[in-house]
């Protein structure tokens, strides 16, 4: 199969180009840098070392006899993203290649416009170059589990059924985003519906929990082909900020009451779903939806986790709750379906202790990155429109 990749530099896009190309798989790429941008705005990096993609690209030839098709460019040129589709031919397409950080879109309207623009121009791009040049290839586009919100009732995947007086019909799942990136999630979801009913495409969306790890097997020892790893409050899952925290002997900080459930699942088993839904495509015109993740956990939980995780590795820190700078249930009900994948052959891997460990003795060697950079770890940027620092609670 030939798998085109939109934002390959990314944490997801490049660890996916190295399974896919294991598998045995063509894979091209395209990408802009603008997450290493982003990150560095945000007065971080990543604490993984991250090589220029010159370098990325010789070890992936080296490892795989064969080299990897790069362009960089900006999915909101349309013809850059055209060009790419018709020189490669791809059979799939996996849209990656978004800004994926909820309180980066909440900075202020220059934030929440450039996330807007970004996103959604960027997709419907990529939707008329399939239209126009590979009518028959197939979106697998990378939604979030946020789409859903949190509802006070089960989340199916993707839809429900429905039956009034006597007709029945099948409706989307209400949307209830709680940022403007999670907003340009649900347009992207509309949009590609659209697109797969009126021109006969086919799309999986992928709506992914929180993704955590730093390595597959398929990077070996080659510090070449890590992947990045954030802990910035924007781009910092809570998962990640917990490890880095915990390396550099910081308090691990739940927002608020730390509650908050969410769907998790290692990087590993994020690749076995990517691939799963690529290699099992839907027909033409059908859109569907899999809700991507291992298992739901509660935030403190996880930094409970993380704390006994640490310990193991002498590592001694503790769990204070911090204002919450977002606005969001911080307590409720939360039960969404994902049985798809499971059907398709999703193996969970299942022992978040152990990717826990691994994580944090790659992080203990990256330490001096993380520390020099720790400013980020503290959160200001609110929901509210204030910039000012979040203390932790008494």
């Amino acid at each position: 199969m030939r798998v085109l990749i939109a934002g390959v530099d990314g944490y997801l896009g490049w660890p996916l180009a190295l399974h896919l190309r294991a598998r045995g798989h063509e894979v091209a790429g395209i990408d802009a840098y603008f997450r290493r941008d982003w990150v560095a705005e945000m007065g971080s990096q990543s604490a993984s070392p991250i090589r220029r993609m010159s370098e990325r690209m010789a070890a992936f030839g080296e490892h795989f006899g064969t080299s990897l098709v790069f362009r960089r460019g900006d999915l909101r040129d349309y013809g850059v993203v055209k060009n790419m589709v018709r020189a490669f031919r791809p059979d799939a397409i996996v849209h990656l290649g978004e800004m994926p950080s909820a309180p980066y879109s909440m900075v202020d309207v220059d934030h929440c416009v450039y996330t807007q623009t970004n996103n959604i121009v960027g997709t419907l791009n990529i939707l008329f170059a399939m239209r126009d040049e590979c009518p028959e290839a197939h979106l697998v586009k990378l939604g979030t589990m946020g789409e859903y919100g949190t509802p006070n009732v089960d989340i199916p995947e993707g839809s429900f059924d429905i039956e009034y007086r006597g007709r029945k019909d099948r409706l989307p799942f209400p949307r209830q985003a709680g940022s403007w990136y999670h907003q340009t999630k649900v347009h992207d979801t509309n949009n590609v519906t659209m697109a797969c009913r009126i021109w006969g495409l086919r799309s999986t969306d992928i709506m992914q929990g929180v993704v955590y790890g730093t390595r597959i097997d398929e990077m070996a020892d080659d510090e070449r082909l890590v992947t990045r790893f954030d802990f910035d409050q924007s781009f910092g899952t809570a998962i990640n900020r917990f490890c880095a925290q915990a390396v550099v002997g910081l308090p691990l900080t739940p927002y608020g009451k730390g509650h908050q459930r969410r769907g998790f699942l290692p990087l590993r088993d994020s690749m076995q779903c990517l691939t799963l839904a690529l290699e099992n495509p839907p027909p033409p015109g059908e859109y569907r939806v899999f809700n991507q993740f291992e298992d739901v956990y509660d935030i403190t939980e996880l930094a409970l986790a993380v704390q006994r995780a640490a310990r193991n590795l002498g590592l001694e820190v503790e769990v204070r709750n911090m204002v919450n700078p977002r606005l969001e249930a911080e307590e409720h009900y939360y039960n969404p379906d994902h049985r798809r994948l499971l059907d398709l052959g999703y193996r969970p891997s299942g022992d978040m202790a152990a990717e826990l460990r691994t994580m944090l003795a790659d992080l203990l060697r990256w330490r001096g990155r993380i520390q020099s950079h720790v400013h980020a770890l503290a959160p200001d940027i609110r929901w509210s429109g204030s910039r000012e620092k979040c203390g932790y609670l008494p």
